[in-house]
């Protein structure tokens, strides 16, 4: 006869998740077994996704503290060891189950995709997308960057990540910082190393990203594109077709001439765009007087430009102005929306990501349960 503790702490279990999966251990297949002797000491053995699993001590803290929540046990022991290979094969099947190659493009996915991009360099762009994003992890939604920006990858060194990404048969876990769950080209390449690639080999990098690593069900996808409109601006739009541009310049004349270009590939390839955000748009000086460093009038340029080439209003979402911190926050791997949050460049992409974030997630494409009485 079942002892009813055992079937206590499996249903106490349902509330620990996998830090990486972020689903129940219990759904994933992790517990391989619940013992409880006479004298009522429960021994729970997990099955971790990898042997060295970095996240080991905190799976077996969850794990006891859950079961120790049932009343009528003495002791609760917690043995871990790896799975499989043919566990892991399980696993991987499970979280790919009724999964195409690229989740995001399912008429059921109701994911949000802002592809960040900009005509040129040296605008802001990545510090916009990491603040951005852990912005939105702030306001509690769940949150994924993909560096698209292949050899320029900056994401990880942003958003301080360190770890590798955890990897589960064919699928690869993203680490995560600040809330926000990332995936770069960094994490494979040393420090120093240029990635040297070209065409076809971005588009399969930006492919792989989208389908090989198990980003879980996010509320948002941000993007991190090279600036211009070279081969993976084209890659991403082929790949990721529901995707929105997100467009950043500067406010001087030549930046913002730069940046409309890349808003008639958007036209071109028949992919919205989102907003514009101005960057460095001014400076604030110590007797509280702003110094507009590069001009004024870009991102109302840019935004005026686009509406013009795609038939309905672009917004300039908000105006950026130069801070020390943002770039300090950057450097630091600490967003500055985290780092300095009373900051008027922290104010303004706070209200940026709200007003990209809070636009209602499309119904589009979804088969919806009607049914005609």
């Amino acid at each position: 006869m079942t002892d009813d503790r055992v079937t206590r702490i499996r249903e106490a279990l349902d509330r620990v998740i996998d830090p990486e999966i972020h689903k129940p251990i219990t759904e994933l297949g992790m517990v391989d077994a619940v013992e409880v002797d006479e004298n009522g000491a429960a021994l729970i053995r997990v099955l971790l996704t990898i042997e060295g699993c970095p996240m080991r001590g905190r799976i077996e803290k969850d794990t006891a503290e859950a079961a120790a929540t049932v009343p009528g046990l003495t002791e609760v022991r917690v043995e871990t060891s790896a799975m499989t290979e043919e566990q892991r094969a399980e696993l991987t099947r499970r979280l790919r189950e009724g999964r195409r190659a690229i989740p995001f493009n399912e008429p059921g996915s109701l994911t949000r995709i802002l592809a960040v991009s900009s005509g040129k360099g040296g605008v802001g762009k990545s510090s916009v997308t990491a603040n951005l994003a852990a912005a939105m992890a702030l306001d509690g939604l769940r949150v994924g960057v993909l560096d698209a920006d292949i050899h320029g990858f900056s994401m990880t060194g942003m958003l301080g990540i360190t770890d590798r990404p955890t990897k589960v048969g064919d699928l690869l876990m993203p680490p995560e910082a600040h809330g926000v769950k990332a995936m770069s080209i960094g994490m494979f390449v040393p420090q120093a190393q240029a990635v040297v690639w070209r065409g076809p080999k971005l588009h399969r990098a930006i492919e792989q990203f989208a389908s090989d690593v198990y980003w879980g069900d996010l509320d948002v996808l941000l993007l991190d594109l090279p600036p211009g409109t070279g081969d993976v601006a084209i890659s991403v739009a082929q790949l990721l077709p529901r995707a929105e541009m997100v467009v950043v310049t500067t406010p001087q004349p030549s930046a913002a001439g730069v940046a409309e270009r890349v808003g008639s590939l958007a036209a071109s390839v028949e992919q919205d765009i989102a907003g514009v955000v101005e960057n460095m748009s001014w400076m604030e000086l110590p007797d509280g007087s702003r110094s507009e460093v590069f001009g004024a009038g870009g991102g109302e340029r840019v935004a005026q430009t686009l509406t013009d080439a795609i038939g309905h209003r672009v917004r300039v979402l908000g105006q950026v102005p130069l801070d020390p911190r943002l770039r300090q926050g950057a450097d630091d791997g600490v967003p500055v929306v985290i780092s300095a949050p009373e900051s008027e460049a922290a104010r303004v992409l706070r209200e940026i990501a709200s007003a990209l974030a809070h636009r209602p997630r499309g119904l589009s494409g979804m088969k919806l349960p009607l049914s005609v009485g």
